[in-house]
């Protein structure tokens, strides 16, 4: 029942989202890029590092044809640039704040019941409500997955020097700490350099880094911050969100499907989360427009084993691989940092195997919908 409007203030959701270039495509073709790509930041370079080790891992975008790896973008401009579409389109009504309060699923139909009294009918209803999706808990689908006992401390920062469209991720002992690039801003004629930061925290209440003072938490920043940054300091308040992995047992059920984090949510150390549920939506978007111009059901239960079987091990991937690296750089134990250090050397000086993470990270693995220029 959140009124959509409150989503896009600032104090709502301090996050960044990486949009993987395949993603880009998918908005594109929604109508949605154009009202973003003025205040999207491109990653043309990305470095890994591990502990006080020198970069050991770096993408170039020259190594792609000159694609950026992606754009970060502000998660309330893509919720407002979302908004402004969805006005564009006579055939979609808003309705909202409301809550949905039941459904029910018939043979030829579903019906969903809102908190205002109204009754919703279509063939196909999607559950996109996020990994606490009450779609999923009335479908009575389970979840596997675990805590990670772990925080994502979020915060935009300001930086002496240009960023030079670097992501950075460091592997520090306490867990990743991340540097995404974002557009500059102009304050009093003056050019303001912007990155956002992704630090995991492992603590909670008075020893976690959300209680640190100010001069305590800047100090830290710059601590981590590469040499080539100049001075760092926070400009947007500090927000915390608890990391942890869910998968559903099924995305599917009779007439209702699930997309995004309401099927699989996982953690964010490799900036794929919202990326994976845009090529669900891309896939089953594909699947009900086929269907449409056939004169086929929407809510075939053939259509929805086809869009579970065409998503479900593409996410699983995905997921067990966030999992491993989570898990794998946080072994402190010397013989397996240095198989670790050995390891991503190894991808570093191999060609083919570079260029299936860079592609990876693009989002251009695998069977792409249609949805997706190639």
């Amino acid at each position: 029942s959140l009124d959509p409007q409150k989503t896009i203030n600032e104090t709502f959701d301090g996050r960044t989202t990486a949009i993987s270039w395949a993603s880009q495509k998918i908005l594109s073709k929604a109508g949605v890029w154009d009202q973003l790509s003025s205040q999207a930041c491109p990653i043309n370079d990305i470095q890994i590092l591990d502990g006080d080790s020198p970069v050991l891992l770096e993408f170039f975008s020259h190594e792609v044809d000159d694609r950026a790896f992606g754009w970060i973008l502000e998660n309330r401009l893509i919720r407002q640039a979302l908004l402004n579409t969805i006005d564009q389109y006579e055939n979609i009504t808003l309705l909202a704040p409301t809550r949905i309060d039941d459904f029910a699923v018939y043979d030829d139909r579903a019906e969903a019941y809102t908190s205002d009294n109204r009754v919703l009918k279509a063939p196909l209803i999607i559950g996109a409500d996020g990994k606490n999706s009450k779609t999923r808990e009335w479908m009575d689908i389970p979840v596997r997955g675990w805590s990670y006992n772990q925080n994502a401390l979020i915060c935009t920062v300001a930086h002496e020097n240009p960023h030079n469209n670097i992501a950075i991720e460091h592997f520090n002992p306490e867990g990743p700490f991340a540097v995404l690039p974002m557009t500059d801003e102009t304050q009093n004629g003056k050019t303001i350099y912007r990155s956002s930061v992704v630090w995991t925290d492992h603590s909670n209440g008075n020893k976690s880094m959300m209680a640190w003072d100010d001069d305590t938490f800047k100090a830290g920043l710059n601590a981590r911050f590469p040499a080539f940054y100049g001075e760092v300091k926070a400009i947007t308040p500090r927000m915390s969100y608890p990391l942890g992995l869910k998968h559903a047992y099924s995305y599917i059920g009779p007439r209702m499907a699930l997309v995004a984090e309401a099927a699989h949510a996982m953690h964010p150390i490799a900036g794929q989360g919202l990326n994976m549920g845009l090529r669900d939506i891309a896939v089953i978007s594909d699947l009900i427009v086929g269907a449409h111009h056939a004169g086929d059901d929407l809510g075939h239960q053939d259509l929805l084993k086809k869009y579970q079987r065409k998503r479900r091990a593409d996410n699983t991937a995905m997921m067990a691989a966030t999992d491993t690296l989570n898990k794998l750089f946080g072994v402190k134990m010397p013989p397996v940092a240095m198989a670790r250090k050995l390891g991503i050397k190894a991808i570093s000086r191999f060609k083919p195997a570079k260029q299936l993470f860079m592609r990876q990270a693009m989002g251009a693995v695998g069977v792409l919908p249609s949805l997706i220029e190639k």
